[in-house]
């Protein structure tokens, strides 16, 4: 088994080291590799997914993945900015179908901003179409308008598009999964506006057929938004497009208290993996070791599973994670009075004493 470790910008090298020194301790049977991503590989190599870099990344069975991304870097060209090498990393690889979970740990309940019993015991899992929708279809680009409301005005454009194959896909991806868990899909669209998304839930009403034992609704995604806040507990699995699914998952994240706390994994037909926190690069905090590492390690224990057939050592991880925060030791971004507010190091360790403790 071979792990790519791209740890990337900002608090990215932070929290992937954590993650490390919490493999390590697993002595597993595998290789781990590490090269530069993003910002950090522009630097020295004048782009963020050198071809070294993207090599390292097929070779491997899994992609260990901290952060990308700065705001010094805002001024580049699309092309070379840091977040270009998550989204080429993501079609180069075909990493189609993200898994998102939110789960509201039990002791960290208080740290949400809704009411206890809106997310006490919440567990949604958030599948989010990757490779899709308007992030990817083309045309793209600018022009000068010939018609619409300014004629003659510069205008810019991207194109939403999907088709039948990945709609089909990414549907059967969310139906297996609900089968191992509450059997119930949301499929989330804007079929009432969008062409593109009226398509989508026809599909995805199709591949439904098959799979008669899971109960499937659909809903609009601006009313998703708000039932996520009103009564997020009434979601088992939820699926939709790129871009909805980019929102809605960092929306979802927020009811757990943290978004330090959500894992994430991007799936490709043959279940190689890219695993990373939730959360982005924070250059503001970074290099401050005050970071969460818990989504990262949590992300791994997501690799171990989904990637490297490794169930036993995920839930290994999954239960040091659990230890540790009933031991009441928090980061920043989860401390409430009568906790033990740690670093991102000091984290990690713990979760590393408590994992050789099993």
């Amino acid at each position: 088994m071979k792990i790519a470790v791209l740890p990337g910008d900002g608090i990215g090298t932070e929290i992937v080291a954590e993650a490390v020194k919490v493999l390590e301790v697993l002595d597993l049977n595998f290789e781990m590799e590490s090269a530069l991503v993003g910002g950090a590989a522009y630097e020295a190599h004048g782009h963020p997914l050198p071809e070294a870099t993207l090599k390292l990344a097929k070779d491997s069975d899994a992609i260990l993945f901290g952060a990308v991304g700065d705001w010094k870097y805002d001024k580049l060209d699309r092309p070379l900015r840091p977040e270009q090498a998550i989204l080429g990393l993501r079609k180069n690889l075909g990493l189609f179908a993200n898994f998102r979970p939110a789960i509201c740990y039990e002791q960290l309940v208080d740290a949400s901003s809704l009411k206890p019993e809106l997310i006490a015991g919440l567990d949604i899992l958030i599948i989010r179409e990757l490779t899709g929708d308007i992030y990817f279809g083309q045309p793209r680009g600018r022009r000068t308008a010939v018609d619409g409301h300014f004629p003659g005005a510069e205008e810019a454009f991207d194109t939403m598009r999907y088709s039948r194959p990945e709609i089909e896909r990414i549907a059967r991806v969310a139906f297996e999964a609900a089968r191992k868990r509450g059997k119930k899909v949301t499929s989330v669209d804007k079929a009432n506006v969008l062409e593109t998304f009226q398509f989508w839930k026809d599909v995805v009403i199709d591949v439904h057929k098959d799979y008669q034992d899971v109960e499937l609704e659909h809903m609009y995604v601006d009313n998703a938004a708000m039932q996520l806040v009103k009564k997020p507990k009434a979601f088992d699995v939820i699926v939709t497009g790129n871009m909805f699914g980019d929102i809605l998952s960092d929306e979802a994240s927020m009811l757990t208290g943290s978004i330090g706390m959500l894992p994430s994994a991007s799936l490709n037909s043959s279940n190689q993996g890219l695993y990373e926190p939730s959360h982005g690069s924070a250059p503001d905090i970074a290099g401050k070791g005050v970071a969460n590492p818990l989504a990262t390690i949590l992300s791994a224990a997501m690799m171990l599973r989904f990637s490297l057939n490794q169930d036993e050592s995920a839930k290994r991880i999954e239960a040091a994670v659990q230890k540790v925060l009933e031991q009441g030791l928090r980061t920043p971004d989860i401390y409430s009075e009568g906790t033990t507010k740690v670093g991102t190091s000091q984290m990690g360790d713990a979760v590393v004493k408590a994992l050789s403790a099993q």
